[in-house]
């Protein structure tokens, strides 16, 4: 399953492209550096962790060093189970990783909590369009007892298309009752 030439060509100029752009964004006023890609499935990575390993960290390594040079913090995204990569990108110096936290499981991000800031979602898949406000409520205080204490949570809702309106509400109704 090795990469033909061409496409480690293109993943080479794609790269040279985006340490270009966040060099140039890193020497501006902002915070921090935003990064995206999408390497989960529901249940596990998308490519073998080796594979990530060798063609796909050092890329982020670039990234987060560009980010460390100019001192800013470093905010990346991914949909899908990301569970093995976790350590990785907390080993890279990854500040915050916007993951679907409820495919990965709270109890196996807890390991990383202090090491790394959750940003994550309510599980738009199933409890925002199907689960009672109490699930919600549940849901929330779940978050907030295994993840905030350690490392905070960058706190997150998509009121997508199937969501139920009083879901939404419960989600932010419950993070200002507990964040108090």
């Amino acid at each position: 399953m090795e990469p033909p030439a061409n496409m480690l060509k293109f993943m080479e100029q794609m790269h040279d492209f985006y340490c270009e752009l966040l060099e140039k964004w890193a020497q501006t006023e902002v915070d921090g550096l935003f990064f995206m890609d999408d390497w989960g499935s529901q249940r596990s990575l998308l490519i073998n962790p080796r594979m990530w390993d060798e063609y796909f960290r050092p890329m982020y390594k670039d990234y987060i060093d560009i980010a460390r040079k100019y001192g800013k913090k470093t905010f990346m995204h991914s949909d899908g189970n990301t569970l093995e990569i976790y350590p990785r990108l907390i080993e890279l110096g990854l500040d915050a990783f916007n993951s679907q936290i409820f495919c990965m499981g709270l109890e196996n991000l807890e390991q990383f909590g202090g090491k790394i800031t959750f940003w994550g979602e309510i599980d738009r898949q199933h409890l925002l369009p199907e689960g009672s406000t109490e699930d919600i409520e549940r849901a929330v205080t779940e978050i907030y007892d295994r993840l905030w204490d350690k490392s905070g949570c960058i706190v997150q809702c998509e009121f997508g298309a199937c969501a139920k309106p009083e879901n939404v509400y419960a989600v932010f109704r419950t993070w200002d009752k507990l964040s108090r």
